[in-house]
């Protein structure tokens, strides 16, 4: 496997997620991910709840491909990062074990402050280093 560093892994992909560059933004998805490649959410609570009333024991939210995680990264910054209020960052301390890379992230306001948000990320690496499959666990 290519030697790649998890924390330098962890900040190039949160830098994706706050790239106001369209171009930008889907040249970045094409370098972390392979063709493909699939994002996987577990929905808040509330949407978690929603399904379960509805019969559903389990939800998901997933994007497959270049195309979708070009709308799902595009979605998430036009309603957190493009108003100007946050921005995300990685926390220190990402891992690395064989093909799987762990880290924390945060959502911040622009101007410092607490953390109002964040979660953990569980990526799934090819033989390249590229994302396979993009595990995110908001809230954590």
């Amino acid at each position: 496997m290519t030697d790649i560093h998890a924390q330098d892994l962890a900040t190039r992909y949160i830098a994706l997620w706050v790239e106001p560059d369209v171009e930008s933004r889907r040249r970045a998805i094409q370098e972390l991910w392979v063709e493909g490649g699939a994002h996987i959410l577990q929905p808040p609570q509330e949407i978690r709840e929603i399904a379960a009333g509805l019969g559903f024991d389990s939800t998901t939210l997933q994007a497959h491909g270049y195309d979708e995680l070009d709308v799902r990264v595009t979605r998430s910054y036009e309603r957190f990062v493009a108003p100007g209020q946050f921005t995300f960052q990685a926390r220190d301390g990402a891992v690395r074990l064989h093909d799987v890379v762990k880290f924390n992230w945060e959502m911040v306001p622009v101007g410092g402050g607490e953390a109002v948000g964040g979660g953990l990320e569980v990526l799934i690496l090819d033989e390249n280093g590229r994302i396979i499959t993009d595990y995110m666990f908001p809230g954590i």
